[in-house]
């Protein structure tokens, strides 16, 4: 830490923060409440909760895009300051990034679902479980072939996992929330599905994408602008679709009203702090956390990734969303030793003492780039754990 420069340390902070914004402004606007469309008040008295997760998704994928104008301004910067510098290769084809930003309009989706649905600490923490699917399928369709701690890494972010679910079951925060737990669990395991979504992201942009050299902010960009229009286009056939088996929060039972969410936006000026907090928290979050990788290592990144669960949990607690929960904590801790044996910190090089054939040089599970590339969600927006 004493050797970081103030550029750095400003990048580390700036990332902590505004990835922990994103997650905490999303919840913020879940749980606030509003007027909505006059036409639902004889059946939906307001005011109403904001649950729109296609909707709050949209708006992320406007911070993504973002990246690509932050791209731009940085080529127009250097070049008025007759700076070097590496554009990559710019006779890619945008459509490259389609498959990956359908993967994340996906997982972006399930996972807004899921958190309107369970706690903010409980949904950063079970991202986590993108570290046993990314492994599962790189090996699978990648050919890659994981070292020992690699599989102990993977076994203890899936116990993680189980006891981070538990805690949600057997010991719930509240009596209110306690009445509540089949929403809890559904939650739960609509961001673990959206973690198999991202990891097949992480899987199609190292098979397609590596051999193109993509500038990490101009991948997100694209990913970011192709999100927006087609979930912004399926925001018509959703207002229209109802699941009236299945509560989902929004009136008449339509999948998603973007009409209403407006409404909602406009009557409480909290919600549209709060949306306008994940709109910029992403951006920023993207931008800083490419820097990262960049002026320090994935490492580094990875280990303030692991941070903002803390601050979002601290932050969670202070603000009486949910109550502290000792079982949580045990699957926290679990989660965190599992996704340091995984990312080659502290226990693996001890452990390559005693192998023969190991080498401290370990070749990650994807690329560089692709490791750059799909970060987001987040949440996605996103981060990557390998």
């Amino acid at each position: 830490m004493a050797s970081w420069t103030l550029y750095q340390l400003v990048l580390a902070a700036v990332m902590l923060v505004t990835g922990s914004i994103n997650t905490l402004s999303t919840k913020w606007a879940d749980i606030s409440t509003a007027n909505g469309d006059p036409k639902y008040d004889e059946e939906y008295p307001d005011p109403r909760t904001f649950n729109h997760p296609f909707f709050q998704a949209v708006c992320m994928f406007i911070g993504e895009s973002s990246c690509l104008l932050v791209f731009k301004l940085i080529i127009l910067y250097k070049t008025c300051k007759r700076k070097p510098i590496d554009i990559g290769d710019q006779k890619f084809s945008p459509l490259v990034m389609l498959a990956p930003a359908m993967c994340d309009m996906c997982a972006t989706s399930l996972m807004y679902m899921g958190l309107n649905l369970t706690f903010a600490s409980t949904f950063q923490m079970l991202r986590g479980a993108v570290v046993i699917f990314t492994g599962l399928l790189s090996v699978a369709f990648l050919n890659r072939r994981l070292r020992v701690y690699q599989w102990w890494g993977i076994f203890l972010v899936f116990l993680g996992l189980i006891v981070v679910g538990l805690a949600d079951v057997i010991a719930p925060p509240s009596d209110q929330q306690a009445q509540n737990i089949t929403n809890i669990i559904t939650g739960d395991l609509l961001i673990i599905m959206a973690q198999i979504i991202t990891a097949s992201q992480m899987v199609i942009e190292e098979k397609f994408l590596s051999k193109y050299n993509v500038q990490p902010l101009q991948a997100v960009g694209w990913e970011g602008i192709f999100g927006f229009t087609v979930l912004s286009i399926l925001l018509v056939p959703f207002y229209f679709i109802q699941l009236k088996a299945i509560r989902v929060g929004v009136p008449d039972y339509r999948l998603e009203d973007a009409i209403d969410a407006l409404f909602q936006l406009r009557n409480n000026s909290i919600i549209l702090v709060a949306t306008i907090g994940t709109i910029l928290s992403i951006a920023f979050f993207n931008f800083a956390g490419i820097s990262v990788t960049k002026e320090m290592s994935a490492t580094t990144r990875m280990v303030l990734d692991s941070l903002r669960t803390v601050v979002i949990w601290a932050v969670s607690l202070l603000a009486g969303w949910e109550e502290f929960n000792p079982v949580q904590l045990l699957g926290f801790v679990i989660l965190l030793l599992g996704t340091f044996v995984y990312n080659d910190v502290f226990f693996p090089p001890m452990y390559r003492k005693y192998v023969k054939g190991e080498t401290p040089e370990e070749r990650p599970l994807l690329s560089p780039e692709s490791q750059e590339a799909v970060i987001n969600y987040e949440d996605s927006g996103r981060s990557i754990k390998t």
